[in-house]
């Protein structure tokens, strides 16, 4: 079976998971963009860890939940976003100004919202996590 789209299966994955209360959750396939973004969210406190291990058939990530999380998806389609339209944006998909993060594209690599505002950097919604 062909997995269209990883970051939305992850998102998913990761939201049922929580859902039910689950400690850990196994991802397959893995991909370098889905592990910068699962950087993000450990970063931001949102998952406690996460481990790719190598199967030689695509590989796979464990992660282990923190039960921070109330919602997370992926953004589809991937709408391009100027720097001054981040906060129209964060005003759409999160709850509140100050919980919750953009997760963002851009030419520098994967970085939240907040850190697109700070350098002035535009790019491609991701996901949102709150």
């Amino acid at each position: 079976m062909v997995q269209i789209d990883i970051i939305s299966n992850i998102m998913s994955a990761i939201s049922n998971a929580e859902a039910v209360r689950k400690k850990e959750v196994i991802i397959h396939p893995a991909s370098k963009f889905a592990l910068e973004i699962l950087k993000i969210m450990k970063r931001e406190g949102y998952i406690k860890d996460f481990q790719l291990i190598e199967d030689g058939r695509g590989n796979k990530i464990r992660i282990e939940l923190s039960g921070k999380i109330n919602k997370c998806r992926a953004i589809k389609p991937r709408f391009p976003v100027k720097k001054t339209e981040i906060l129209e944006y964060a005003k759409h998909f999160l709850p509140s100004r100050d919980i919750g993060i953009l997760i963002i594209s851009t030419p520098k690599g994967v970085k939240t919202h907040q850190e697109c505002l700070n350098e002035g950097l535009g790019g491609v919604l991701v996901a949102y996590v709150y």
